[in-house]
């Protein structure tokens, strides 16, 4: 019973973290913010913590799939789901993430989006953005997919 608790708990916390920053906190931040900049550094530093916080909680739900006995482990579907979310963060965050800040690098003190720039920039995060939203929804599957069995007899 410890097991799959932990694995709820797991995939709580990671699938709520990813929907609250990215879907709550961000987009406050730019409406809130007049400086689109630091609207942008403060949101990159949380995208950061929520990209590391996924491949942890991707671990975490590995080991804990490993260590579970037989009766109580996932399904492929599930661990198919959470692979794909550790992979859209892989991608998202540490193959695109750098090729952005190098753009906000090389765009200096005037900021990407001031600069010739902004094009490529755009691009990159839009397509992070997709694999953001694509993360996220495959969270959705995986978090409906852990329902206790009993509820979802019912249902």
């Amino acid at each position: 019973m410890l097991i799959p608790a932990a694995r709820l708990l797991v995939v709580t916390v990671w699938c709520g973290s990813l929907w609250t920053i990215g879907y709550l906190v961000a987009p406050t931040l730019f409406a809130t913010l007049t400086d689109r900049a630091l609207a942008g550094t403060i949101a990159g530093s949380l995208f950061r913590i929520e990209a590391w916080l996924s491949v942890v909680a991707a671990v975490t739900l590995f080991a804990l799939e490993r260590a579970a006995p037989a009766a109580q482990r996932l399904g492929r579907r599930h661990l198919l789901l959470a692979g794909g979310m550790l992979a859209c963060t892989l991608v998202g965050y540490f193959v695109l993430h750098p090729f952005m800040a190098e753009l906000r690098a090389a765009a200096g003190p005037g900021g990407v989006m001031a600069s010739e720039l902004r094009a490529r920039f755009g691009m990159l995060h839009g397509i992070s953005s997709g694999f953001y939203l694509l993360q996220s929804l495959l969270g959705v599957a995986l978090v409906i997919g852990l329902r206790p069995r009993e509820t979802a007899e019912r249902t």
